[in-house]
């Protein structure tokens, strides 16, 4: 059996929010897996906020920069919100995003291409800018849409200043209508995505292994309630459909007028959804609490 260590009931207690023992034994029941261990938290009703597994965990900033046509998105990370109002951070930041719009989106390019003005590459640059501000900084991702028949839209949450900030979204939308107003659509898209925190376009996109995963917590959840297996089925069929209200942008409510569907908002306007990205500051990154995993070392006799 794995060894279950205070970080681990720490991690899960901060995804789930269950009771501290709660989460030491569903890891115990899990073989020490995490998402097994969601999973049985649900199931046995423990879990309130299971959904939550994206927590922000990380400092830093999202940078978003655009042209016709294209945009492009990065995360980069550092230590402490601190570092994130440093001003030289957050030209570096900016500049890597219109890095990552001439190159693409993988890291290691956007590492290795020559940085804005600067006469050596972006990892040097990257380099350098550790050792004068003190902390550990990394590119940790980057997305780019090129859309030449379209609009890449750009929204940014908490902005510290233009196309920096704690949230960004990219849309890419096309169709029948003028640049302008595709512009001002996909800004409400994505602050819509910023919002409500789609996790597909459509249906068809939504992961197989999560929809498999939800299928089964449902159907658990159904059966403990004393169900028959042919009422469970259509319990589990009408929980999914609220599942995809829920995952899926198309199906989603329009956070603007709270009525509609964002695929009614996307066909009056005639207009055609290409993708969407939306990205989280610090998202899925454990955050080191030893304070706290000593804590709940002693209270549980866990290993850390």
């Amino acid at each position: 059996m794995a060894e279950i260590t205070a970080a681990m009931v720490k991690d899960l207690r901060e995804r789930t929010g269950a009771g501290m023992m709660d989460c030491k034994r569903a890891l115990g029941e899990s073989g020490g897996e995490m998402e097994a261990a969601i999973d049985w938290l649900r199931k046995k009703g423990l879990s309130a906020a299971a959904k939550k597994a994206g927590r922000v965990a990380a400092e830093g900033l999202v940078g978003v920069t655009s042209a016709p046509g294209r945009a492009a998105m990065v995360e980069v990370n550092a230590e402490t919100d601190f570092v994130a109002r440093n001003d030289r951070f957050q030209a570096f930041v900016a500049a890597v995003a219109k890095v990552a719009l001439d190159v693409g989106d993988d890291v290691a390019v956007i590492t290795a291409a020559p940085f804005p003005g600067g006469g050596h590459s972006v990892g040097e640059e990257l380099t350098q800018l550790v050792a004068t501000i003190g902390e550990n900084i990394a590119i940790r991702r980057a997305k780019r849409f090129v859309l030449p028949e379209g609009v890449v839209a750009s929204y940014v949450h908490n902005a510290v200043r233009p196309g920096l900030g704690k949230i960004g979204v990219l849309v890419a939308i096309s169709g029948g209508s003028e640049i302008d107003a595709l512009e001002t659509l996909g800004r409400q898209i994505g602050m819509h995505v910023a919002a409500a925190r789609p996790e597909a376009l459509e249906i068809s996109g939504v992961d197989p292994a999560a929809l498999e995963r939800e299928k089964a917590v449902l159907a658990e959840q159904a059966r403990a309630s004393g169900k028959v297996e042919p009422i469970i089925a259509k319990m589990v069929e009408g929980r999914i459909r609220k599942y995809y209200e829920e995952v899926v942008l198309l199906e989603q409510v329009w956070v603007h007028d709270g009525e509609s569907r964002v695929r009614e908002i996307v066909r009056k306007s005639g207009a055609t959804l290409g993708g969407f990205t939306r990205f989280a500051l610090g998202e899925g990154i454990a955050r080191a609490e030893g304070d706290f995993a000593a804590e709940v070392a002693a209270a549980a006799g866990l290993t850390s």
